[in-house]
C-alpha cells in the first residue's frame, strides 16, 4: 500500500483506494459545503460508491455538494437527510430515515462538529454544546445506525466508523468530575473544546471495543489545520493565542503547534479519507490517525476506565443503554 504523509491529497488517497469504494455505501454528518465532510462526499464519488448520503444540519448548504456529486457520476445514489445533532429528537428521526435510506452502512464518516464557542452554551437537553455536537450527538447517530453497520460488518471489507477529532484533544482531558462546567462558572472555550475532541477519540475506542467482533472497526482522525472551511470563521488570531496557556493549566504540558500549520482544502480531508479505506487500517485499529499516518494518542484520550467512563455517562445524557 502507498505511504502517504503530510501532504497527501484527497485525489491521492482515493486512486490508491477506488477499490473500497466501488458499490459501497457511505454516510457522512456534517456535509454542507465548504467543509471537510463535503471535500470526503466529492471525493468518495469519483471512485463509483452506489450510495453517498449526507446527514447534515442545513440543506441549502447541502446542495452543491449533491448537485457535484451528480457532475461527477449521475449513477451515484445520493441523498440528504436532516440532523441536528443538538437535539436527540431531531437525532433519532434523522436515524430512522438513515435507515429506511440505507440498511447496510459500510461506512459512516461522524465529521460535522463545532470548535470555540466562546459564551458557555446549552442545548435542548442541557448538555455543554461543543460536547453535545462533537460527541453526544454522533454517540447517539451511531448507536442507532449500529444494525446496518453490523450488516455490512460481515461483509469481506467489513464495516468502519471513522470520528474526526482535533489535536486540539490535547487542551483537556474529560472532566468527569465537572463535564457541564458548574453551570458554566468553570467553562472556557478550548476547554470545552478540548473535552469535545477527547470524547470523540475515547468513544472511538469504545465503539471499537464493542463492534470490532462483529466486522465494524473505528478510527479517530485529526484532519489539520485549514482555513477554507467555516469552522474556525469566529475565531481571531487572539483567540488562538489563548491555547498554550490553558493547555499549561489543564495538563501540565506544552502546547506545541504542528507541521504542517495550514493544510489545503483538498489535503485537509485526506487522512480520515485513509481512515475510512485503507485495507490495512481495521487490523491496526483502534486507531488515532494525523498527517496520514497512525499516531499514539495521549493517555488520556485512550485509558480503558475512561473508554468505559464516558460510555457509561454518554448512554446516561442520551437516555439509552446501548448493549452488543
Amino acid at each position: 500500500m502507498p505511504a502517504f504523509d503530510e501532504t497527501a491529497t484527497s485525489e491521492q488517497v482515493i486512486e490508491a483506494f477506488a477499490s473500497q469504494i466501488k458499490g459501497r455505501t457511505f454516510v457522512i454528518t456534517g456535509a454542507g459545503h465548504p467543509s471537510i465532510g463535503s471535500q470526503m462526499a466529492v471525493s468518495i464519488a469519483k471512485g463509483a460508491p452506489a450510495h453517498i448520503l449526507i446527514a447534515s444540519r442545513t440543506g441549502k448548504k447541502v446542495e452543491p455538494v449533491l448537485a457535484k456529486i451528480a457532475e461527477i457520476d449521475s449513477s451515484i445514489k445520493a441523498t440528504f437527510v436532516q440532523v441536528d445533532l443538538t437535539d436527540h429528537e431531531s437525532v433519532r428521526r434523522a436515524a430512522k430515515e438513515i435507515l429506511a435510506a440505507a440498511p447496510k452502512i459500510d461506512v459512516l464518516i461522524n465529521s460535522a462538529g463545532v470548535m470555540a464557542i466562546k459564551d458557555y452554551t446549552l442545548d435542548k437537553q442541557g448538555i455543554e454544546l461543543q460536547l453535545s455536537a462533537n460527541h453526544v450527538g454522533h454517540f447517539l447517530l451511531t448507536n442507532l445506525l449500529a444494525p446496518a453497520l453490523i450488516a455490512a460488518g460481515s461483509e469481506p471489507l467489513g464495516a468502519r466508523v471513522v470520528n474526526l477529532t482535533s489535536s486540539g484533544y490535547l487542551a483537556s482531558p474529560f472532566r468527569f468530575d465537572d463535564w457541564n462546567y458548574s453551570n458554566g462558572k468553570t467553562y472556557d472555550r478550548w476547554t470545552g473544546y478540548g473535552q469535545a475532541k477527547t470524547a470523540n477519540i475515547l468513544f472511538t475506542y469504545g465503539l471499537h471495543k464493542r463492534l470490532s467482533s462483529r466486522g465494524v472497526t473505528s478510527t479517530a482522525t485529526h484532519p489539520g489545520y485549514n482555513h477554507d472551511t467555516e469552522l474556525g470563521n469566529h475565531v481571531t488570531r487572539e483567540d488562538y493565542a489563548e491555547i498554550p496557556a490553558i493547555v499549561k493549566r489543564n495538563t501540565g504540558k506544552d502546547w506545541v503547534w504542528e507541521s504542517p500549520g495550514t493544510k489545503t482544502f483538498t489535503q485537509i480531508a485526506a487522512t480520515s479519507l485513509i481512515a475510512a479505506l485503507d485495507p490495512e487500517l481495521p487490523a491496526k485499529s483502534p486507531a488515532y490517525l494525523m498527517n496520514s499516518q497512525v499516531h499514539e494518542a495521549a493517555p488520556h484520550a485512550t485509558d480503558p476506565e475512561s473508554v468505559e467512563k464516558l460510555w457509561k455517562l454518554s448512554e446516561e445524557l442520551v437516555g439509552q443503554k446501548f448493549e452488543y
